[in-house]
């Protein structure tokens, strides 16, 4: 009697493991596989499209991976963050067209020069893969149904320097922003000061100084901003981990409106 229960606490559990395994391969596979042409180039981008309703206009969600997930095989940028936007919960709730770009290994989404006392410095030229994505966000906000009083932009570590990039180069652009764990230039805040901004950063990141946000902040309090600002204690770069987790990031996210 015990050895029939355990092959029956076996196979539920094998069951269960298969069903959830069947799930979390299936979630990339709802981001499709797309491609921006410009001229010469091109930026691979995974789309995740919101319920077909016509009668709708959405948000369009900008992700910007790190620099651990830079490459061509369109699909690194998938790693971290992005799909708790995929989920069903989020998907019924804040349904959105969400795009997340990759930058291949040999550049980056923002441009900035780093001087000895550590401040970054916005350079007035955008990188190629900077100036793909904006061509990209105006061609889609043309061939889709998107709410453009609604496009937010997010990114972590390298996506969020890249995040305070697209803010300094397009303020008018978006309507919310949330940097995870990188830095910007303290002096263009007040060009974006009228962007909602949550900055998410760890409280012992080793790579990327937390003070980088806590600057970015002050700057945009001084411009007359209202910032959010998280620390998380006892965490390190992975501050993603919680800021794409958080419920409440999301709700305040998409509840802004340019």
């Amino acid at each position: 009697m015990i050895r029939s229960n355990l092959i029956g606490v076996f196979i539920i559990a094998l069951f269960f493991c298969l069903e959830n395994g069947n799930y979390l391969s299936a979630q990339p596979a709802l981001f499709e596989y797309k491609q921006f042409f410009s001229k010469n180039d091109t930026l691979p981008y995974r789309q995740l499209t919101p319920d077909y309703n016509t009668s709708r206009r959405y948000p369009l969600v900008i992700f910007l991976h790190g620099s651990g997930e830079s490459g061509t095989d369109n699909e690194a940028q998938l790693k971290w963050g992005v799909m708790n936007y995929a989920d069903d919960k989020t998907m019924m709730m804040y349904p959105a067209y969400v795009i997340a770009p990759q930058c291949p290994d040999h550049d980056r989404w923002d441009h900035y020069t780093k001087d000895k006392d550590g401040q970054l410095h916005h350079r007035p030229e955008p990188t190629k893969s900077m100036s793909l994505l904006l061509a990209l966000i105006s061609e889609l906000k043309s061939t889709l149904p998107i709410d453009s009083n609604r496009i937010y932009i997010t990114g972590l570590s390298m996506g969020a320097s890249g995040t305070y990039d697209a803010l300094t180069r397009q303020p008018g652009l978006f309507a919310a922003a949330v940097p995870v764990c990188g830095g910007g230039d303290v002096t263009k805040a007040d060009l974006f000061a009228h962007v909602p901004v949550w900055i998410f950063h760890g409280a012992e990141d080793p790579g990327t100084s937390p003070d980088l946000s806590l600057k970015m902040a002050d700057a945009l309090m001084e411009a007359g901003a209202h910032p959010g600002l998280t620390f998380y204690p006892e965490v390190g770069h992975f501050a993603w981990l919680g800021a794409y987790a958080d419920p409440h990031m999301m709700e305040w996210m998409f509840r802004q409106h340019r």
